[in-house]
């Protein structure tokens, strides 16, 4: 991922609507969730939420799909995982946080680094 692609997800994110909206479709999984669900589980409006879905989609980072009369909304997981491992690849050199390929399990791990200084505790 390159710092412009980055850049454009992090402005899709920095919305309070589209964050917890995002965040819901990530909870709901790979089968996502239809728009009036989201919309009542948000308590917004329906074209509010369009607006928002539609800056979360056209960032990519998440995908619709048809169902019958509604529309399904999903996290783009590849999205995510890659925005991810740019943050610790790019940003934490290592020192705070490591990602590497449990080949076994067929994931990444990202390890943090306990930031936190216990004498001063």
């Amino acid at each position: 991922m390159d710092i412009k692609t980055a850049t454009t997800l992090f402005d899709a994110l920095s919305q309070e609507t589209r964050l917890r909206a995002f965040r819901l479709l990530v909870e709901a999984g790979r089968q996502g969730m239809p728009a009036g669900a989201l919309s009542d589980h948000l308590g917004i409006p329906h074209n509010s939420l369009s607006f928002h879905l539609n800056h979360l989609s056209n960032a990519g980072i998440v995908t619709s799909r048809r169902a019958g009369r509604s529309i399904i909304y999903s996290a783009n997981y590849e999205v995510v995982q890659g925005l991810i491992s740019f943050m610790v690849k790019d940003c934490c050199s290592g020192e705070f946080a490591t990602i590497h390929e449990d080949r076994h399990k067929g994931c990444s791990i990202i390890e943090l680094a306990n930031c936190c200084d216990t004498a001063a505790n």
